[in-house]
């Protein structure tokens, strides 16, 4: 494609306009974002090592529900010891906020998303909330990890069940759990693991649903088979313990191979990989899963219902098999309904992350016949614009796509654009009082990697916004209150620029039409591309946009997980700036550094030198406005007062999602307070297939 290449460097910048000038009118950036407001209604956990939480270990014997023995009495299931693996992972029960707990209820999730179908690995979406979390085991595990101490700080194992370094530190042996299998009976292995390397994260035309790719795992990463329970990765940094990160959830999770490589194109004649992808779609019922529940039924835009898995692999220290609960339900509704049905009792679990409901939730929790209990955490939502900074094609873009990333691509103008944004106003119009901070972008503040005096922060000054647009060229030369591209440039024509948000979420849509407002007042035309979250992801993975807003995953708060996500490390790692069609990316300057710096940190284990890379990549990323930072603000657990087994101080999302973080298979509800809410009581998944029903005993 053509590249209109804008006068935004040098000498061609000034368009009249002195340097002198356009600095004067310009006001100095500081170091010293915003102080949040106090903000005092948070829980803390109590930290403990990770053998505290579990081990790996045979027991003398294991138990079940009751009604899971009347399958075994008729026949239609093996002995529970014969279903579990050789040494199950066993909670430990010093680390069970309740102890050991009791079988039986339900837990009643309400969801916004919509699930695509089952195959997570092809990048369907199974709805969010969740589900996925419940159906899926990865590698490692990250989500309890918040309450792990800092000096023990590694990925929890899981799947895998140990690792070990060779001595170069170029290779990592990892043992996987012996004799698990899936919720059919079907043997869980090393195949798995290698179909899920070889013909999902190695094949180009397969982008599983978090958007993983061979270079997640390092640039040149090799993995390979050694046994049924043996892998060995081969990397070429030097012992890089970032990516145990990077095999938990989202990144790492194997599918049932036994059942995926049978439809993937490879293997199956006349197969397209839209086919592959398709299925396995919602109705397509008792999916084997890893996890601690299948799902048994599923009615659109009303119902997922997932019953417990009878070969779960994992055990109490009294050997029960896990989980306790037999049941969970995905109300289909909206994220916003989720909130209220939690707040009220008919649902039992939210993840109170929308700040236009804190005030009401807060009100109703304090309640002494409130059903639900709520508690904040710390401010670990954020939300930034990241304009594409691809300049060589990605995403195919047409001749004014084109000229909008020239444009994302000059700092004057992304500077203009950082300037002209009130964010204390955005803040307010989501939520009064002392919830929302201004957020300048890059690492956030609850990291230990967070450091004031290397955040650059762009107060708002429209004054100095208007400098800079007129800096790079930006002037409204038809007097329509909107500034032109220079008469070289598309002709004159108005700068038009399309914003991508998401519609699940109120948030994002208001943080959306807050934005489009403010650029207005600049004399910037934005447009919003509202879009549902699958399809607003699918167009981010394509690079179909001129900006996306969104909320900041992960790496931003934890840095140590995902942290090759902080800069566009690899072809195909950043969702801001991915390679065009030749393979090559056209990085800045100031990523390149950004890109080093992150590599450096993944490569060296040496505390203060992490720490020092970290001040470099926070300053980058901060002034030369990588992704333009909105807001940011806590998020709050909300849950059923009757559930046991909640860890004080469980975060929305800190390493993981809630859902992942509070451990839901050892969560339960004592015998006093349990529900008749189960829609499929006394029944397990049967066999995988569309419209297949789950099983009973008799």
């Amino acid at each position: 494609m053509r590249k209109l290449r804008i006068a935004l460097g040098g000498a061609g910048l000034m368009l009249g306009v002195s340097l002198i000038s356009a600095h004067a009118q310009t006001i100095t950036p500081t170091t010293t974002p915003p102080t949040p407001a106090k903000f005092d209604a948070q829980q803390t956990p109590t930290f403990v090592g990770i053998k505290d939480i579990l081990e790996f270990k045979a027991l003398p014997e294991y138990h079940e529900p009751e009604f899971v023995k009347a399958f075994v009495d008729a026949g239609k299931l093996p002995p529970v010891a014969e279903r579990l693996p050789k040494e199950p992972m066993v909670y430990k029960t010093g680390n069970m906020p309740d102890g050991v707990g009791t079988y039986g209820d339900v837990i009643r999730h309400v969801i916004g998303g919509r699930p695509e179908g089952w195959n997570y690995s092809a990048g369907q979406s199974q709805g969010w909330g969740g589900i996925d979390i419940g159906l899926s085991e990865c590698l490692t595990r990250t989500g309890p990890l918040f309450q792990v101490k800092a000096e023990e700080l590694e990925p929890l194992p899981n799947l895998a069940k140990s690792w070990e370094w060779s001595e170069d530190g170029h290779t990592l042996t990892m043992h996987l759990i012996e004799g698990a299998k899936w919720s059919d009976g079907a043997p869980f292995n090393a195949d798995d693991l290698m179909f899920y390397w070889n013909d999902i994260l190695l094949d180009p035309q397969v982008t599983p649903l978090n958007g993983a790719s061979p270079e997640t795992f390092g640039v040149g990463t090799t993995l390979e088979r050694v046994d049924d329970y043996t892998v060995k990765w081969t990397f070429k940094e030097v012992k890089p313990t970032q990516y145990l990160y990077a095999m938990a959830y989202g990144n790492f999770c194997p599918g049932p191979s036994h059942l995926l490589k049978a439809e993937h194109p490879k293997y199956k004649d006349g197969a397209t990989y839209d086919q592959f992808k398709n299925a396995f779609p919602p109705e397509y019922l008792n999916m084997p899963t890893m996890g601690g529940w299948a799902p048994v039924e599923y009615r659109a835009d009303d119902i997922v219902v997932m019953r417990r898995n009878p070969y779960y692999w994992k055990v109490d220290e009294a050997g029960n098999q896990l989980p306790y609960l037999d049941e969970m339900q995905y109300r289909l509704s909206t994220w916003a309904d989720r909130d209220v049905q939690t707040v009220a009792g008919s649902a039992d679990l939210s993840n109170l992350e929308q700040p236009e409901g804190f005030v009401e939730a807060l009100r109703r929790s304090a309640e002494e016949t409130a059903p639900a209990r709520l508690a904040f955490g710390a401010r670990t939502i954020s939300y930034s614009i990241y304009p594409n900074l691809s300049g060589n094609g990605w995403g195919e873009p047409d001749a004014r796509g084109q000229a909008v990333r020239e444009l994302n691509r000059n700092e004057d103008f992304r500077k203009a654009i950082s300037y002209g944004l009130d964010r204390v106003a955005l803040g307010e119009a989501l939520v009064k009082g002392p919830f929302t901070s201004p957020y300048a972008g890059g690492l956030m503040p609850p990291t230990s990697y967070y450091d004031d005096a290397s955040t650059v922060f762009y107060p708002y000054s429209e004054e100095s916004a208007k400098a800079l647009l007129e800096k790079a060229g930006l002037k409204d030369t038809d007097g329509n209150g909107f500034v032109n591209f220079p008469a070289d440039v598309l002709g004159g024509a108005d700068v038009e620029i399309t914003l991508l948000a998401n519609t699940d979420y109120q948030t994002d849509k208001s943080l959306a039409e807050g934005v489009i407002a403010q650029m207005e007042r600049l004399g910037i035309r934005v447009i919003a591309q509202f879009q549902a979250g699958n399809q607003r992801d699918a167009n981010v993975l394509a690079g179909k946009f001129d900006w996306q807003l969104t909320r900041n995953g992960s790496d931003l708060i934890t840095v140590v997980q995902n942290t090759q996500n902080l800069a566009p490390t690899g072809p195909q790692i950043s969702q801001a700036h991915r390679a065009g069609p030749d393979g090559t990316q056209d990085l800045l300057p100031f990523e390149q550094q950004m890109v080093d710096a992150v590599n450096a940190f993944v490569a060296t284990a040496d505390p203060a030198e992490r720490i020092a890379l970290m001040k470099t990549y926070q300053q980058l990323t901060t002034e030369n406005i990588y992704a333009i930072g909105l807001t940011q603000y806590p998020g709050a657990l909300i849950i059923n007062k009757r559930f046991a087994n909640v860890p004080e101080g469980t975060p929305i999302l800190q390493f993981n999602w809630a859902e992942d973080s509070l451990i839901r298979e050892r969560m339960y509800v004592p015998a006093d307070k349990q529900s008749s809410n189960e829609l499929h009581p006394d029944t397990l998944p049967g066999a995988p297939g569309k419209g297949n029903a789950p099983i009973k005993s008799n």
